[in-house]
């Protein structure tokens, strides 16, 4: 026996005004499905099956590359969560001997924990079927959890079926639950649309197995936030707050240092060290590691990056690259493009690196682009340096060699090789290769003309 899921994620989510499902809806810059994926499989559920409807090839494509081995079932139409079950079925038959959790495609912030302590209590209690529950302040159309005088479940009634004492049941079920496979597929085989809104409610399943004379029960979540949804942007806007809020805490209970959280994004998938600072509008998303005792921000963006021990980013943003111990960026720096700044780099204020290896110990103060380029160690970029590395059709790259100066407002055409010590003055324009240990000036000669300007008058008179 295992433990499989079964997702519903077909809603248009007409209050969010989004052209996209309502499951692609983002929380911290990933799809709720997202994270509903991956709680489940961080559970142990080794198979799942998602149901989709409205423009399901974009939720379809989404999956396929987050995990080929996610099944998918179209509901069209959509005649309600039971009716989403039922498009299941080959999943349910293949899965009759384990336990099958169903649950929302746009509740975000279910959890392992969640998961397991309900499973637990579904096992303990030999459950046909268990469903998760939260006390709620305000019941108003809610599912109502209706139990007898000792505390045991009858069944879900719908807000809109329900009657005015039912009405007042504060008991909410979060539309999540546990069945057994072979329990499933009894109940789906078993519903009916005789409601109000005529359609096949998946919360009739627990009357029915009920009557069938098996185990129902109700796990009432610890963590009410846990089953929380969002139906339009101000509530997706709660559930970011929320989110940012737990993974923020959990960072700082695990040793990271964010003194104010003002601005502060960090999403699920970032790992950071002990002693790291993470400073105010700072975002960190996608697959990001940082090491130890590193300075982040304040103002900076990283994005799908690996950044070692004591690195200081100021106002940086990066993408896609590797930043080695001891670096220190900034202000006002970009590097992108599967770049590596190797141990040591200093680059300053409004310095870009693009798909370039820049060796250890590598300085670039100020004003200087480095693109397709392959840096040696300890080399110095003077001011207003550029590698010319685009000629109009095709990207070239420039090599240069260790210990390397380079003057400022130098001009590399690449493809040019500057050899190891070579020195470049200031105001050149480097269109050939430069030999190790050799001085290299190119740049027109000067020639004054005197009294230029007192002939010419080029200047507008002053008042």
């Amino acid at each position: 026996m295992s433990k499989c899921a079964i997702i519903l994620a077909g809603g248009k989510g007409t209050r969010m005004k989004s052209e996209k499902p309502k499951v692609m809806c983002e929380v911290l810059f990933e799809p709720m499905l997202y994270y509903v994926v991956s709680a489940v499989k961080e559970a142990g559920a080794e198979d799942v099956c998602v149901i989709t409807g409205y423009e399901h090839q974009v939720v379809e494509d989404y999956l396929a590359k987050l995990d080929s081995r996610i099944v998918t079932a179209l509901q069209s139409p959509q005649l309600g969560t039971g009716h989403a079950v039922m498009q299941a079925r080959s999943f349910i038959e293949a899965h009759l001997n384990d336990d099958i959790i169903v649950l929302n495609g746009d509740g975000p912030l279910m959890d392992e924990a969640t998961i397991n302590r309900s499973f637990a209590y579904h096992k303990e209690n030999n459950n046909a079927v268990t469903l998760l529950s939260a006390i709620v302040e305000n019941p108003t159309g809610i599912g109502h959890i209706k139990r007898d005088e000792n505390g045991t479940l009858l069944r879900i009634v719908e807000h809109q079926d329900a009657t005015e004492e039912e009405k007042l049941i504060k008991e909410s079920n979060a539309g999540v639950y546990w069945f057994k496979g072979d329990s499933l597929l009894y109940a789906i085989d078993h519903l009916t649309n005789d409601n109000v809104q005529h359609e096949y409610y998946l919360t009739d399943s627990v009357e029915i197995l009920l009557n069938k004379g098996e185990n129902a029960g109700a796990f009432v979540c610890e963590n009410s936030e846990a089953i929380l949804g969002a139906n339009d942007r101000r509530q997706l806007c709660d559930l970011n707050t929320i989110m940012r809020r737990n993974i923020n805490d959990a960072l700082m209970l695990s040793g990271v240092d964010i003194p104010c959280t003002d601005g502060v994004m960090i999403g699920k998938d970032v790992k950071i060290g002990n002693g790291t600072q993470i400073l105010p509008n700072t975002i960190i998303r996608g697959h990001v590691t940082i090491g130890e005792n590193c300075v982040i921000g304040p103002n900076s963006y990283l994005q799908d990056s690996t950044v070692g021990n004591g690195v200081v980013l100021d106002n940086c943003k990066v993408l896609d690259s590797t930043i080695e111990d001891g670096v220190d960026c900034g202000p006002f720096v970009k590097v992108r493009a599967h770049s590596v700044l190797k141990k040591g780099v200093h680059i300053g204020n409004f310095v870009e690196v693009k798909n370039s290896v820049v060796g250890e110990g590598t300085k670039s103060a100020h004003l200087t682009y480095i693109g397709d380029s392959d840096v040696g160690a300890d080399v110095n970029f003077g001011c207003g340096t550029v590698t010319c590395n685009y000629d109009g059709k095709k990207k070239w790259r420039c090599k240069i060699g260790n210990g390397a100066f380079i003057g400022c407002n130098t001009n590399l055409i690449a493809p040019v090789e500057v050899g190891d010590r070579a020195y470049i003055a200031a105001g050149s324009t480097i269109y050939e290769d430069i030999p190790a240990d050799a001085l290299s000036v190119a740049r027109a000669y000067q020639h004054n003309k005197e009294g230029w300007v007192i002939e010419k008058k080029p200047y507008k008179e002053k008042k």
